[in-house]
């Protein structure tokens, strides 16, 4: 059984729930097929303001080492300096800048995307997906967005000419956020 409860009143402080979060991605192979993975390692904390929801702030670091496509040899040359380069840069961080309400379900996220040393603003459409109180009393909060960026943006320009033309990895990348976050007491 669910509670729903009134927007002013999910004003506080929230932690993300890594084992009901995923924070994926999908790449386009050899122009004809999409390549899809997640980071199973990461954090997140967010002060959700139900009243003003422009005063919200969040803020993710995700592991780079614990990117997961299904595939070990691929995985292991994503970790490489050719694409993510962990060894030099653990982390991929977002921290909001500004939050707009564009109805009463979505929000525009615009925040500091860092990927290897590489800043850039990027805004983020969520979808308010609900709220409910688990079998535990823990207040938990539904999100989910999606944003494509470039990869050349951040420095991750690898790539192998495929013989008819194209190439072997599509310069754009498209995050995915499906976002479980549990309310602090």
């Amino acid at each position: 059984m669910t509670t729903t409860t009134a927007l002013a009143e999910l004003t506080g402080d929230y932690v993300l729930d890594p084992s009901h979060t995923r924070i994926g991605f999908v790449a386009r192979h050899a122009m004809v097929t999409k390549v899809r993975g997640a980071f199973h390692q990461f954090e997140g904390t967010a002060h959700l303001d139900g009243t003003d929801p422009s005063r919200s702030t969040a803020r993710i670091v995700i592991k780079t080492e614990s990117i997961d496509t299904g595939v070990e040899k691929r995985d292991e040359h994503l970790r490489t300096n050719d694409f993510l380069d962990t060894p030099n840069f653990p982390d991929i961080t977002f921290r909001t800048t500004k939050i707009e309400t564009v109805s009463d379900e979505e929000y525009r996220v615009t925040g500091d995307l860092t990927i290897k040393n590489t800043t850039k603003p990027v805004s983020i459409d969520f979808e308010y997906t609900g709220n409910a109180v688990d079998p535990f009393g823990n207040l938990r909060v539904g999100l989910e967005g999606s944003v494509a960026i470039s990869r050349k943006d951040y420095g991750v320009t690898w790539n192998a000419a495929l013989e008819g033309g194209g190439v072997l990895v599509s310069d754009k990348v498209v995050l995915e956020f499906d976002i479980s976050a549990i309310k602090k007491s």
